[in-house]
Formats: C-alpha cells, sequence, structure tokens
C-alpha cells in the first residue's frame, strides 16, 4: 500500500547491507502492472538473500520462492498523511490518488494478507521493522526456497 512505509523499510535494510528491489523503479514492473516474470525468475536464481518490495497482480505467482511475504500495514489516515507529506513520490497528492488508495487499501490489501505469511504495523520506526525482518532473513530458507522477504 503506498505510504505504509516500505521505501523506508527498503532503506534501512540496504543501510545494514542487505540486498533489496523494490520493483516499482528500474524496469521490474512491465507496462500492463504486472512483474516482469523472467527478470524476478533470474533475480531469484542468483540473489540470496534479496528483499523484494512491491504490490503487483502477478506477485503470487512467486510466492513459492520467498521463505517469507511480509505484509507492510497502516490505517488509512496514516497512509494519506505520509503521501501528503512526502517529497520523494508524487504519487498520493491528488483526490484521484487518495481514492484510489482507500480503494487499494479496502479491496486489495485483503487479498494481501491472505499470501502474507507476517503482518508488520508500518507505523512502528523503520529500524524495529528492519529488525523484525532480519529476524526472519536469519532462519534457514526451506528447500527449494530463496532466502528473502517481499514487503507488500
Amino acid at each position: 500500500m503506498s505510504g505504509v512505509g516500505k521505501s523506508t523499510l527498503l532503506e534501512e535494510l540496504a543501510r545494514r547491507g542487505y540486498a533489496v528491489v523494490d520493483t516499482d523503479y528500474d524496469g521490474w514492473t512491465l507496462p500492463d502492472g504486472r512483474w516482469d516474470e523472467s527478470r524476478m525468475t533470474a533475480l531469484l536464481a542468483r540473489r540470496d538473500p534479496v528483499v523484494v518490495s512491491g504490490t503487483v497482480e502477478n506477485q503470487g505467482h512467486f510466492y513459492d520462492r520467498f521463505e517469507h511475504v511480509v505484509l507492510l500495514s497502516a490505517p488509512l489516515h496514516v497512509l494519506l498523511e505520509r503521501v501528503a507529506g512526502r517529497t520523494t513520490n508524487p504519487y498520493g497528492k491528488t483526490a484521484r490518488q487518495r481514492a484510489e488508495i482507500e480503494l487499494h487499501l479496502n479491496e486489495v490489501e485483503p487479498l494481501l494478507r491472505r499470501g502474507a505469511t507476517t503482518e508488520l504495523d508500518g507505523r512502528r520506526p523503520a529500524g524495529e521493522l528492519a529488525d523484525a525482518v532480519e529476524q526472519l532473513l536469519s532462519a534457514a530458507p526451506g528447500p527449494g526456497r530463496r532466502h528473502g522477504a517481499s514487503p507488500g
């Protein structure tokens, strides 16, 4: 969800030395809004551990390759306050975009919750969230799965 703290969490994890990919940037998401499957497949095959962030229609195709799927969540008023005040991303400034964020929270977040293995409260400080993700990353991966997390 926009404004939940994904970018801030990724920045903290990168600062701590983890490989991170924010699929909102650098061509990971195709014009149809789906992850580039061949590129994501290659990433997950070669990088361990890696933390991947994004919310796209086909992300569920990759869940079996992640040890953990993390949902960051926060109430609507927090999301709207954050997107209104951020300077690194223009999304969320218009009434239409704010209505879209509310729609996504009501319709998409429940779907994400069903696929998540862990849910973290995005209102927590970035350091605490990074500590929680680090704990997940320190667990041994299951057979055929890559270390990683996908905060959505």
